[in-house]
């Protein structure tokens, strides 16, 4: 019995649809990646009345990263063990997965079906959209 899963994702949370047979589970995962226009310890994006502080910018850049990379492998978590692989979402956090994926060796290039993009939607909505995909 193969294990489909479906993933829509952006950088606030992951929706992770598993197909087992007749079995679906549905996973979502938060992320704690920062807002990237605002952040409380360095104020606007490390500027204060005009004046660039590089170190602030480098550490909230390193941070995000940081952040990016722990929420990637929560996600990355979840998806190892699948036979299939259908990854959509609106913005660029799926072509970040597809790379850490197939970089890392996560699962067979040949098991990453497809990444798309797709608007925002409801988790009916994404679980029917996973369905469709695997013709279910």
């Amino acid at each position: 019995m193969k294990r489909q899963t479906g993933i829509w994702i952006d950088s606030s949370k992951a929706i992770i649809i598993c197909l087992d047979g007749k079995k679906e589970s549905i996973t979502e995962i938060d992320s704690d990646i920062e807002n990237k226009t605002h952040h409380h310890k360095e104020g606007n994006r490390g500027t204060f009345n005009g004046n660039h502080h590089s170190t602030n910018e480098t550490q909230f850049e390193n941070r995000i990263h940081e952040q990016t990379n722990h929420y990637m492998d929560a996600v990355i978590d979840y998806v190892k063990k699948s036979d299939e692989l259908y990854v959509f979402g609106p913005a660029e956090a799926k072509t970040q997965l597809k790379k850490r994926i197939l970089e890392e060796h996560i699962i067979a290039p040949e098991k990453l079906k497809a990444v798309v993009t797709s608007d925002k939607m409801t988790v009916n909505q994404m679980v029917a959209k996973v369905k469709e995909f695997y013709h279910l």
